[in-house]
């Protein structure tokens, strides 16, 4: 199957295009005026694999990539993707890091060893 690009507008909140992760050349093209607003209902999912911010303001968008619970968040771009990195989700989105040295953390167990003298 093939899907050309698609940019959706005018989504609401409870249409599962919004609700669900999106796999293919989809994206959910939000407006806003109020950050707090679109911070919180970005937030409001079971799923955060990947977020895109698209903005002149590049320490604003600092700003609300921090406060985005989502794996990978891209501002100004989408789909860049860099080995170094670490690639992963949050929520239901996975578990676990794959690339970057956060990859590690899947094949090792931390352990503590305590000896009285």
């Amino acid at each position: 199957y093939f899907v050309s690009p698609t940019v959706i507008k005018n989504a609401r909140d409870d249409m599962s295009i919004v609700r669900e992760e999106i796999f293919g050349p989809v994206v959910v093209a939000d407006p806003f005026d109020d950050i707090e607003e679109i911070v919180a209902r970005s937030n409001d999912s079971t799923y955060g694999l990947a977020a895109g911010i698209w903005t002149s303001d590049i320490s604003k968008a600092h700003r609300t990539a921090a406060r985005l619970r989502a794996g990978t968040v891209w501002i100004n771009c989408y789909n860049i993707f860099d080995a170094a990195l670490p690639f992963g989700g949050y929520k239901q989105s996975g578990w676990g890091r794959e690339m970057g040295h956060e990859v590690l953390d899947l094949y090792t167990e931390t352990k503590a060893v305590c000896l009285g003298l």
